[in-house]
């Protein structure tokens, strides 16, 4: 499956790049098909996960991360662990204050 040059370039084949760009539209689709329902809540962290799911693919395989050293796929991961605990606690403190951000929020 794959393949490095004497030069130790990592070459990919064309059947993973591609089955990888089929997951990549399925996700968007799938993006594109949760906005259609209300999961109260849950709709930013659904958007995210799929988000972050695309962005991790596309570091791996595209930018060839998945066969690099170990630890520039850790540092690019824990780029977004980092990413999500930051928008986790900054959604936490919005819930706090959003009454007073969107006034009559929530609607009763």
């Amino acid at each position: 499956m794959s393949e490095h040059t004497e030069s130790g370039v990592h070459v990919a084949s064309m059947r993973l790049l591609v089955t990888i760009m089929i997951i990549l539209m399925i996700g968007t689709w799938l993006t594109v098909s949760v906005t259609h329902y209300d999961f109260g809540v849950l709709n930013i962290w659904i958007g995210l996960a799929i988000a972050t799911t695309k962005a991790i693919l596309v570091g791996l395989y595209f930018m060839h991360l998945r066969w690099d050293k170990p630890f520039n796929a850790f540092v690019f991961i824990s780029a977004f662990a980092f990413l999500a605990l930051f928008v986790g606690f900054a959604l936490m403190d919005t819930g706090h204050y959003q009454d007073v951000i969107i006034p009559g929020w929530p609607l009763s």
